[in-house]
């Protein structure tokens, strides 16, 4: 065998078809690629346009719809606004849910502080949200232990409370203080009025 035949670099490997094959194929890929992202883009271009003629017309017949509002409350009368006002009460009523208010009460009030009386002032609703204005008579003989409750309410985030009058109270050889408060209470989100009717029919 002569010498000139095991030498490899007199006849270097030489395949041109293999990296034209590979850029072809790159090119393939990133074409497909290239098409699937324009196809993605133009159906959620189309799926933005479509919600944004939906949010139009949603908008126009919130317009419309707050415009018949208006002219119907301008055409009442005192007293059939006045029966408006106290049906959307009585409706708020309804949504609000007393036993956890008494139950949330329970929680924040603490040993030495007992409840009097409630009074409820006024319920109305805000950002999808039950609020009640409250009354609250408090009896004790600790004043410190009242400024902690209302410090509590203050900071549990569904309680706003405030202190209005105070004044003593004698019952036999007893001696205590009555304290009367405004609370705003705030209905938490996650509660639900329906469950608590599900729990009064078990």
């Amino acid at each position: 065998m002569r010498l000139e035949n095991l030498n490899l670099a007199t006849h270097p490997f030489k395949n041109r078809k293999l990296p034209y094959s590979l850029a072809f194929l790159f090119l393939s890929v990133g074409s497909l690629m290239l098409l699937f992202s324009f196809s993605e883009y133009r159906q959620a271009s189309k799926q933005n346009e479509v919600l944004r003629s939906q949010i139009k017309e949603i908008r126009e017949q919130l317009n419309e719809y707050r415009a018949r509002n208006e002219q119907v409350r301008q055409n009442l009368t005192p007293e059939q606004k006045a029966l408006l006002i106290a049906a959307h009460k009585l409706v708020s009523q309804k949504s609000f849910g007393w036993s956890r208010l008494l139950s949330d009460l329970e929680q924040i009030i603490p040993s030495g502080v007992s409840v009097s009386r409630i009074s409820v002032e006024n319920i109305f609703r805000q950002n999808d949200r039950t609020l009640a204005e409250l009354e609250l008579g408090v009896l004790s003989r600790d004043y410190r232990s009242v400024v902690n409750m209302i410090e509590a309410m203050n900071s549990s985030g569904i309680f706003r409370a405030e202190l209005r009058s105070q004044s003593l109270q004698k019952k036999d050889y007893f001696a205590f203080t009555e304290y009367k408060l405004f609370i705003l209470y705030k209905q938490p989100f996650s509660y639900s009025v329906n469950s608590e009717v599900a729990q009064k029919g078990e």
